[in-house]
């Protein structure tokens, strides 16, 4: 009788932990579920899952003007590197990819390409970072002097 109630236990503790994952898991969300739903669990319960990766995500945007916060915000993406590279930014992938590599210094992703040949008007547009990069706080705004600037830069993060 005590191994069927131990084994009772094991299942019902797997069935709770693939829930769980179901629900933290990015994209799992839509997926239906494969066993019959247990009762409801308190609300807290997802939240205190704990991850193997230290949160790595960023709100993209790209505003007209010298400062973002009066600026009109032109094009905004969502950009998730861990535990999966995702989000709305068009290639997720190569955007975490280079961030990684230049360990989310930033300024090297807005530098202009080696034959970058734009005019000199003055229509400035910003660009912004905001959101966590491997656990900690990441803050960036760069200026550019105008959208030819802002096509002609070495990385591709702000390519959206």
């Amino acid at each position: 009788m005590r191994s069927i109630a131990r084994s009772l236990g094991l299942g019902s503790a797997a069935m709770a932990l693939t829930a769980l994952t179901a629900l933290a898991w990015p994209g799992a969300a839509g997926a239906a579920p494969s066993v019959p739903a247990a009762p409801a669990a308190p609300a807290a319960a997802p939240a205190a899952t704990a991850s193997l990766y230290a949160p790595s995500a960023l709100v993209l945007t790209v505003t007209t003007g010298e400062d973002a916060r009066r600026g009109t915000v032109l094009r905004a993406v969502t950009l998730v590197c861990a535990p999966t590279p995702g989000g709305t930014h068009p290639d997720p992938v190569g955007a975490c990819a280079e961030l990684r590599e230049h360990d989310a210094r930033l300024d090297a992703l807005t530098a202009p390409a080696a034959d970058t040949a734009c005019t000199r008007e003055w229509s400035p547009m910003t660009v912004t970072a905001d959101g966590v990069w491997n656990g900690r706080h990441l803050r960036y705004a760069h200026t550019f002097a105008n959208a030819c600037g802002l096509r002609s830069t070495e990385g591709m993060l702000f390519d959206f």
